[in-house]
């Protein structure tokens, strides 16, 4: 490195440059040679293989043609490697947005899928530019596997036309009449399409356990196109369905915008914005997890937003990224973005050089792929060991975003599944909070009071019992929230004799909100009326300034301060205690 680079200044590893420099820049400021080139020119055409048979299947899942997954993956996926957050991240048109795609296509037409992309995609760059996304990774994990759960049986049910060749029209996308209509075509059954679909399954699963480096996906759709071409075999396929693909990506254009049009496909919109972030930081994670970096999530949303408009403005799908493309990123030597690049440009080759091709390609292969995908993205395995090991609050969270993904609405599981989550963790927080009575300095550690309101030895606590009958101390563990706000009342109201002053240690409460708050200062004016003091010890910064906030220390709510108990005690006899 030369003195100069040496002498110029780097962003503070905060600022805003540093935060959303894409990893492609920063993996070329460690040096880039040929070596590195070559693995990433490998890597990509890997993931290319892969990607290919994926984004077709995909596309014909949701609703659309496969010359529209193919071109989400060159524009998106390409953006997505170049100006993303996470150095080995592949993105694209994936498995988890096939049902929202289909339903929105199916109520809005895809011009108005075109435009809830748009809208998801400046959603994304909004949340990456405001640095929200951390709090995307709150999203509690009971909720993220009863959602792809649910998306995986919904993709599974979706394929069985094509598996089995049944002639249907248009299945509708509610999932009962889904299967009434399949159920309905089941005497339409073609003998070819299923020994295609359970060939191409056998090879695939085979080639996974012997030969996982071969690019079994491939090789399937290849087998079968041929066997198709050569044996003139009666199943469809993407020329006879969709007369193949065009060799030209289509012309860049906005799409026709309305404010009626905007509101009718928002909630579409925003679920793909959620599902887009959510599965693009997963997959990070996942990356850095089998790398040892760390991805910048912020600057990886503002790639997917944009990769989003990008794909919306060639009139395609929504993209984030792919944790199983990701994963043979990794495994097949990336050095870094570069490969993800490549992997876009290799899609594009493709359909330049070879797309009348794709036109023998049967759909009964393409449904066998997108089967296995729907299987993985299950994790009956995940889900299974969490409906045995977990408490009963989270089997609920988890069933309750399965079953309302499933058989209603993916938003709605989801958000069922978060405001579950959330009364369930307050539950667990309000558990946690203890308020213990303790005696004079000196035996502080006294017994908890609770729902049973007994001390360590069973016994019912009696304040009066103290050696110092007119002071009554109490500890409260544990943020003083709404949620256990109640404890601290209820046991004071078990006090028989009121004492002249109350002691409330508040040295092991990390924060207080309004209505701890709230619950404070009823108990401090009580305590008032009855001519007795209440004395506030061991309060951190932010506690106090919380208390401060909501008015405990405004003359007709006063209470007294002091560091600890023990100096609290100690000062009492001088009337020392310091006054708020």
């Amino acid at each position: 490195m030369t003195d100069s680079a040496l002498r110029q200044p780097r962003p503070r590893p905060d600022s805003f440059a540093e935060l959303f420099t894409p990893k492609l820049v920063t993996s070329l400021r460690e040096g880039y040679d040929g070596k590195r080139f070559v693995a990433d020119v490998v890597a990509g055409l890997t993931v290319a293989i892969v990607a290919l048979p994926l984004a077709m299947g995909i596309a014909i899942a949701s609703g659309t043609t496969p010359d529209r997954g193919l071109f989400t993956a060159i524009v998106a996926g390409f953006i997505i490697s170049a100006f993303g957050g996470s150095r080995f991240q592949i993105g694209g048109p994936t498995a988890a947005f096939i049902v929202v795609v289909y339903r929105t296509i199916e109520t809005h037409g895809y011009d108005g899928l075109i435009v809830a992309t748009l809208i998801a995609g400046l959603i994304l760059i909004a949340i990456g530019y405001l640095r929200l996304g951390t709090y995307i990774k709150y999203i509690p994990y009971p909720v993220t596997i009863g959602f792809t759960a649910g998306i995986g049986i919904t993709i599974f049910v979706s394929q069985v036309a094509d598996l089995f060749g049944l002639t249907t029209a248009k299945l509708p996308g509610e999932f009962v009449a889904k299967v009434e209509a399949l159920w309905a075509a089941l005497p339409t059954l073609n003998p070819f399409a299923v020994a295609l679909s359970a060939i191409s399954l056998g090879l695939i699963l085979g080639l996974r356990h012997y030969r996982p480096k071969w690019p079994g996906f491939l090789i399937a759709v290849v087998l079968a196109s041929v066997a198709t071409a050569v044996f003139a075999l009666d199943v469809v396929t993407i020329g006879s369905k969709f007369g193949g693909i065009p060799r030209v990506p289509p012309t860049p254009q906005f799409p026709a915008l309305s404010l009626a049009g905007v509101k009718a496909v928002l909630p579409d919109a925003i679920t793909i914005a959620i599902l887009a972030g959510i599965e693009s930081l997963l997959s990070a994670v996942v990356a850095d997890g089998m790398t040892g970096r760390r991805h910048r999530s912020n600057c990886e949303l503002v790639a997917q937003g944009f990769a989003n408009v990008g794909s919306a403005l060639i009139g395609g799908l929504p993209a984030t990224g792919a944790i199983a493309r990701t994963a043979t990123n990794i495994r097949s030597g990336s050095t870094g973005p570069i490969s993800g690049v490549l992997h876009a440009v290799f899609l594009l080759v493709f359909v330049l050089v070879a797309a009348p091709l794709a036109s023998y390609v049967p759909l009964a292969v393409l449904a066998a792929i997108l089967a296995i995908v729907a299987w993985n993205m299950s994790e009956v395995h995940v889900v299974w060991r969490l409906l045995q090991n977990s408490g009963w609050g989270d089997r609920v969270v988890l069933t309750a975003t399965m079953l309302l993904t499933v058989f209603y609405d993916l938003t709605v599981g989801i958000e069922v599944g978060v405001v579950l989550s959330a009364i369930l963790f307050m539950h667990h927080m309000a558990e946690a909070v203890a308020v213990e009575a303790h005696g004079q300095a000196g035996a502080l550690p006294g017994g908890m009071i609770g729902r049973d309101q007994a001390d360590d030895d069973g016994r019912p606590y009696d304040p009066s019992q103290q050696t110092r009958e007119d002071v009554v101390v109490y500890r409260i563990s544990g943020p003083f929230f709404f949620g256990a706000a109640n404890q601290l009342s209820t046991t004071l109201s078990r006090i028989g004799t009121r004492p002249k002053r109350l002691v409330l240690d508040f040295s092991a409460v990390p924060l207080v909100d309004t209505t701890g708050a709230a619950t404070l200062r009823g108990v401090v004016e009580d305590m008032r009326k009855r001519g007795a003091d209440v004395v506030l010890t061991g309060m951190s910064r932010p506690v106090r300034r919380s208390l401060v906030r909501f008015g405990i220390r405004r003359p007709e709510v006063s209470v007294l301060t002091a560091p600890t108990v023990e100096i609290a005690l100690a000062q009492m006899d001088h009337q020392e205690l310091a006054a708020e």
